[in-house]
């Protein structure tokens, strides 16, 4: 695994308009070498897809699509999401005023001891704060 990703990257791997060449650069790596995401990962981006759909953005067979193209993808999904809400999650929720979904993608990151790729600024900030790499900008 080479990072853990957040939903505010992967989404830009399926709008053009949204896509930087540090987050084209990181889907690259995905493809190499395996990502990692916390369980409610595949929540967060179907929402996104659907919200993107509801505003316009996309059709229903795009979003299909990109459902597929985003599920072949070789992200592996952490097991210990759950059990680690209760404690290390809740611990950096409460410490940085994160909600419990992004605090669980910085919980991930740190106890894998992988940089984590975020667009989120108060996630980045927090990443920081303690000491985990921060990619995607």
């Amino acid at each position: 695994m080479s990072f853990v990703v957040d939903n505010s990257v992967a989404l830009t791997w399926c709008f053009e308009d949204e896509r930087t060449p540090a987050t084209a650069a990181l889907l690259e790596q995905v493809g190499e070498l395996g990502a990692l995401a916390p369980m409610l990962w595949p929540l967060e981006v179907l929402n996104g897809l659907l919200v993107a759909e509801r505003r316009g953005r996309l059709d229903a067979p795009r979003r299909r699509r990109l459902v597929g193209f985003l599920r072949a993808l070789p992200i592996i999904l952490d097991a210990e999401t759950a059990p680690q809400t209760w404690t290390g999650t809740a611990r950096l929720a409460e410490r940085f005023g994160l909600s419990a979904y992004d605090a669980a993608y910085l919980e991930l990151a740190q106890r894998r001891q992988l940089p984590l790729a975020s667009l989120d600024r108060d996630l980045r900030s927090a990443a920081a704060a303690i000491g985990v790499a921060v990619l995607g900008s």
